[in-house]
């Protein structure tokens, strides 16, 4: 096996993107460009201005090829796609442009680099740059490997939508959706949270992410010699949750559910364990408010997220009521009530009854109920819900005192980079959160 080059979606769905070239490209094997440029979609083409507004060419697909060292500058990139972090950034890339005229006249642009200078970036975009050593190894690893894990042909890896009823909604009694892996038709991997951020260079603070991609260079983490499916999640509250409570209704071995401890806790089984365990304070890996700790941690973005292990949300019944009817699609009437169906072992809910005064459906999986109950995305779905003021039938506000930060599944960032500052190893760290797997090297 030789270490791969990928091919990166960085944009997608613009219609003009402005940039700019720092050092020579070669530009579809025509010319030079050095400086600013700007690329408009057509109705049938992509049109390639320089930094004076000069047309430089029509094509349908752009390739930009770097000269020794050069790297290039896109303006306005969206980061954190519907979640509470969402913003643009100008970022700065290493490697190869493509610029694709794609779906609807629009264009996409696409950043082909080595594998392993991807991965600097990743864990510089994931988690800071200035972490502890061992945690961004164990971190390169696990991005290497879930980036080159062979899809299982047993397993789907698109999303589905299943419903119990009519799609009309009028007698749906049930919603569930499963959102896989998925697949990119024009590219390998997107550089947004969907898959895993990878912000260029722009996040480079220091050489600890270079350091520990080359100390772990070609090092995969497997599972009966395949590469393992290797997931992380920022926060997982305590206890990690299990891969088929989340994207496909089949489990992994290595994806199970683990304490983010030395010590054992329980997992969560009934209601009356979920709100003991949420309305609790756990000593476990990933409970720090340690601020120092956590600026060392996390990139700036995430900083202002200071309550991931233990949160509360609180809305008024007509602000959920309108959430609902946005994210859903769907009228409730008057909201009675949200009730547990379903949980995983960390009091994550896998399944939700929402009852209104027009209509009761139960919702699922995670990300969805996730969806469904906030304007971006709610931290978790490890939530118990409480009701007040009003009547039984429409109280005045509901509270969800949640855990955690993300799905749950695999890796805990946060608890992992705890680890690190306690001594451990990344090989220490990775056998923690995935059982019965070992470090492999493959080039």
């Amino acid at each position: 096996m030789e270490e791969p080059t990928i091919k990166v979606g960085i944009i997608e769905l613009y219609g003009k993107v402005n940039g700019g070239f720092n050092g020579p490209y070669r530009v579809n094997n025509e010319r030079l460009l050095d400086g600013g440029f700007a690329v408009r979609a057509a109705e049938d083409c992509l049109i390639l201005y320089d930094d004076a507004g000069n047309e430089i060419m029509r094509q349908r697909e752009i390739r930009c090829s770097p000269l020794h060292d050069a790297t290039f500058t896109l303006f306005d990139v969206t980061v954190g796609i519907q979640f509470h972090w969402q913003r643009k950034e100008e970022q700065t890339f290493q490697g190869a442009l493509t610029l694709t005229l794609s779906e609807e006249n629009t264009l996409t642009a696409i950043n082909e680099i080595h594998l392993e200078d991807y991965l600097i970036s990743v864990i510089s975009s994931e988690m800071s740059a200035e972490a502890p050593l061992e945690f961004l190894k164990a971190h390169a690893i696990i991005s290497r490997s879930w980036l080159m894990a062979a899809p299982d042909p047993a397993r789907t890896t698109q999303e589905t939508f299943a419903v119990t009823g009519n799609m009309d909604f009028t007698s749906v009694n049930e919603i569930i959706c499963w959102y896989g892996r998925g697949e990119h038709a024009l590219f390998d991997v997107c550089a947004d949270d969907h898959c895993q951020r990878y912000q260029g260079i722009t996040r480079f603070m220091s050489g600890s992410p270079r350091k520990a991609v080359e100390a772990t260079r070609g090092v995969f983490l497997t599972h009966n010699d395949k590469i393992c499916d290797a997931r992380y999640h920022k926060a997982c509250g305590g206890i990690t949750d299990t891969f088929d409570h989340t994207w496909e209704d089949t489990p992994i071995p290595y994806l199970s559910s683990i304490p983010d401890a030395p010590a054992f806790y329980e997992p969560v089984h009934t209601e009356e364990q979920a709100t003991q365990w949420l309305l609790s304070s756990p000593d476990v890996y990933c409970n720090t408010t340690d601020e120092n700790l956590l600026r060392q941690i996390l990139p700036f973005f995430d900083q202002g997220t200071k309550d991931f292990f233990r949160w509360r949300v609180k809305y008024r019944r007509e602000e959920l009521e309108e959430i609902l009817r946005m994210k859903s699609g769907i009228d409730f009437g008057d909201l009675e009530s949200l009730s547990a169906v379903e949980r995983g072992p960390s009091g994550r809910i896998i399944r939700l009854k929402v009852k209104g005064s027009k209509k009761t459906i139960v919702v699922g999986n995670e990300l969805e109920i996730r969806r469904w109950l906030s304007r971006s995305h709610l931290y978790s779905s490890a939530f118990i819900v409480t009701a007040g003021g009003g009547s039984p039938a429409a109280p005045d506000h509901f509270i969800l005192h949640g855990a955690g930060w993300g799905h749950g599944v695999g890796l805990c960032q946060i608890g992992a980079a705890v680890m690190a500052t306690k001594g451990f190893t990344a090989e220490e760290i990775l056998k923690h959160y995935f059982r019965g797997t070992e470090l492999q090297k493959r080039y």
